[in-house]
């Protein structure tokens, strides 16, 4: 896992890429975290392809508890991805809600990410 930082309208934004799963449980999610926190970084961009398809199963609770923690934090959460293919109701109603916000938001390409930072 890679964490490269860029410099946004005077915050830190953290954008996370790796080749491998890097949220595989709740866990993983908090060493994120914790790793973020300790540089002060507000803003953090992950990638859809770096999540298990669970995350997007709202019926586990997973990906509820792991945003929960993100804004127990204030860290705002960026997703970039292609989310079409999660096509149930409570998804998209859940993808449609986050972006009428500011600290959770699913967009599809890293320049969308970084032009509503």
């Amino acid at each position: 896992m890679n964490i490269n930082i860029h410099h946004v309208t005077g915050n830190k934004v953290a954008e996370v890429t790796s080749e491998n799963t890097i949220m595989k449980n709740l866990e993983d999610a908090l060493e994120l975290i914790g790793n973020l926190y300790y540089d002060d970084i507000s803003k953090v961009i992950v990638y859809e392809k770096n999540l298990i398809p669970d995350f997007f199963d709202l019926q586990n609770k997973f990906a509820g508890d792991v945003l929960q923690k993100f804004s127990n934090y204030r860290i705002q959460l960026i997703f970039v991805g292609d989310f079409s293919k999660y096509n149930s109701r409570s998804m998209s109603g859940f993808i449609f809600e986050s972006n009428k916000g500011k600290q959770i938001n699913f967009v599809k390409t890293r320049d969308e990410a970084f032009s509503i930072l």
